[in-house]
């Protein structure tokens, strides 16, 4: 995928859907707008027919995987654009997971579920997904959801004896203080507290 050819503003409003995604809608849209069962001279026959479709879930069920696949195809998209926070080697106008995702109209929130359901494992993904009971993308997105790893420790042959647990403590705070005086040298406290 070239991502300079991208465009700046992705409108999804606009965004062309597969033509068995369009005849699928309007099916349903069919099957919402009429409802040949409330003319029916035979009550008995309308009502059985009614529960029979209050019981039938399939449609639901095929609705849940096929917004499952999209999520998932959707974060599989994001994850090949550089995250936000590998900052370190990016250009200055190199397209993160967030601009491509601002650009596209999705919000962070969607972004960081569609990432997290491309995370499960795909025959996991396909296990649950085709069973009898689909989870949700919210239960997808938990799946992948991939526990914070501490950074690690730094190397202890110039600790001479001290703690590695204290050492790394100490460092990691002197940073924060550093960067909280860089912060406090940047806006006049008055500034600051008037926030």
């Amino acid at each position: 995928m070239n991502i300079a050819n991208l465009p700046v503003n992705i409108s999804t409003a606009r965004a062309r859907l597969p033509a068995t995604y369009e005849k699928a809608k309007t099916a349903l849209s069919n099957c919402a707008s009429i409802d040949e069962c409330k003319d029916w001279a035979d009550k008995a026959e309308a009502l059985a027919s009614y529960a029979r479709q209050a019981d039938d879930d399939t449609l639901r069920k095929m609705a849940d995987r096929i917004q499952a696949r999209a999520v998932r195809r959707c974060g599989e998209i994001l994850k090949t654009f550089n995250n936000e926070r590998a900052r370190t080697d990016l250009d200055e106008g190199a397209l993160t997971q967030k601009k491509a995702a601002d650009a596209a109209g999705i919000s962070d929130h969607q972004r960081v579920t569609a990432v997290r359901v491309a995370n499960v494992p795909e025959q996991e993904f396909e296990e649950v997904v085709e069973s009898d009971d689909p989870p949700t993308v919210t239960n997808l997105a938990q799946r992948g959801k991939k526990p914070r790893q501490p950074p690690p420790p730094p190397p202890t042959e110039h600790l001479q004896g001290r703690d590695p647990q204290q050492f790394y403590a100490a460092t990691h705070t002197i940073g924060a203080m550093r960067r909280f005086a860089e912060k406090c040298a940047e806006y006049e406290p008055e500034f600051v507290a008037g926030g």
